[in-house]
């Protein structure tokens, strides 16, 4: 079932990336050649003609639809992209890439980008419009509004003394005022000034979709040896159910979701200086592989941590995409640039060869996470 889920989300995600490509395409005169989702054997394919702008009134251009094989992946072949102007004729150019002007081909190569960034708005939208079950500590301002709060267990490290008592993510931490539980930072809070003796706290299962009574466990935390701090393994959000009006939702979505662009931003730089100077370690990035665990975990926490996690990959996949190297948008927006400032164009052989490289890179990356990714299964 993680597995199904993954591979719907991976697919939704590259549809809207490559659905960006395609409207603005459309929009500026552009001719479109296919619109596939997947890489490799055909599993199915259709044509249909439509008009465009620019092209004589009566004729038509034909674009095939495709769904192939392998999921991880999709593409728009966008035509004259990898072509010069005196390699088409006169009215080619007026239906290429190439032809158009550099502000039209970069909001081509922007639009996949920006449509990342719009369906996660709307994702984290449709959490608080349709009242899903979902983290809260980010709309603090809206604590009267939350129904059924509650202190999620959202991981449970392998081996740790959570793991030991039958504590599974999914469940959840009961708020005791006795106990002086009132947020997840409570939890934290006694389990480190435990001193390694016995807790006992009250938790819930959810069994069939539904959540049990409150069970009585006791649990003994172990300190840490990195930082000699007293934990359980678990990890914990302050969840409930927020109700909010349509433009209230909109609204906060937005932020969060400049929240989350931020974050990962600053994220990738820290990646980057950590490569740069070797002390990036494989452990802090995850492959489809480790992303794939994730969603499984978002999933089994409830539909609406699976609409922010899915919002959150689609966050990540359009910055990654803007950073200019080579085969990503922001690479190939990188040379529009360039070409922009010069007035001339680079030639075709050169950007192929800039292209082939970065994308060979990519996998090869690609290939050593995933296979990080493994190990760290197995282990």
């Amino acid at each position: 079932m993680t597995v199904i889920i993954f591979i719907i989300v991976l697919a939704v995600l590259i549809f809207v990336h490559e659905l960006g490509h395609f409207l603005v395409a459309r929009a500026c005169g552009v001719r479109v050649d296919e619109f596939a989702l997947g890489f490799g054997p055909r599993i199915w394919g259709t044509k249909r003609k439509v008009a465009i702008k620019d092209v004589p009134p009566g004729e038509m251009v034909e674009t095939e639809y495709a769904l192939n094989l392998i999921p991880f992946g999709g593409y728009v072949k966008i035509f004259g992209e990898n072509n010069h102007t005196n390699e088409l004729s006169e009215q080619e150019k007026k239906v290429s890439f190439v032809g158009k002007n550099k502000w039209q081909q970069a909001m081509i190569l922007v639009a996949g980008v920006a449509f990342n960034f719009i369906f996660a708005w709307l994702l984290i939208a449709i959490t608080y419009v349709f009242h899903f079950a979902a983290p809260t500590d980010a709309f603090t301002r809206y604590a009267d509004r939350v129904q059924d709060p509650h202190i999620q267990i959202t991981a449970v490290l392998p081996d740790s003394p959570a793991s030991k008592t039958g504590i599974v993510a999914g469940d959840r931490i009961v708020i005791d005022d006795k106990l002086n539980i009132k947020n997840s930072l409570d939890v934290r809070r006694l389990f480190e000034t435990s001193e390694g003796k016995p807790v006992s706290i009250k938790i819930q299962h959810e069994v069939n979709n539904k959540i049990s009574e409150p069970i009585e466990i006791t649990v003994t935390p172990t300190k840490d040896a990195k930082d000699s701090v007293y934990r359980i393994g678990i990890g914990l959000e302050d969840a409930g159910t927020l109700k909010l009006p349509i433009h209230l939702s909109l609204y906060e979505s937005a932020r969060f979701t400049v929240m989350i662009m931020k974050d990962t931003v600053a994220g990738l730089f820290n990646l980057v200086i950590g490569a740069i100077t070797f002390k990036a370690q494989l452990k802090d990035v995850a492959g489809p592989i480790g992303i794939a665990g994730m969603v499984g975990d978002a999933a089994r926490l409830g539909f609406g941590y699976l609409l922010i996690f899915t919002a959150f990959i689609s966050i990540n996949l359009g910055v990654l995409n803007l950073v200019p190297f080579p085969a990503l948008d922001g690479g190939r927006l990188l040379i529009v640039l360039i070409e922009s400032i010069i007035r001339k164009n680079i030639p075709v052989k050169i950007t192929n060869v800039i292209n082939t490289v970065g994308f060979a890179i990519l996998m090869i990356l690609m290939l050593v996470i995933t296979f990080n990714d493994i190990v760290r299964l197995i282990k």
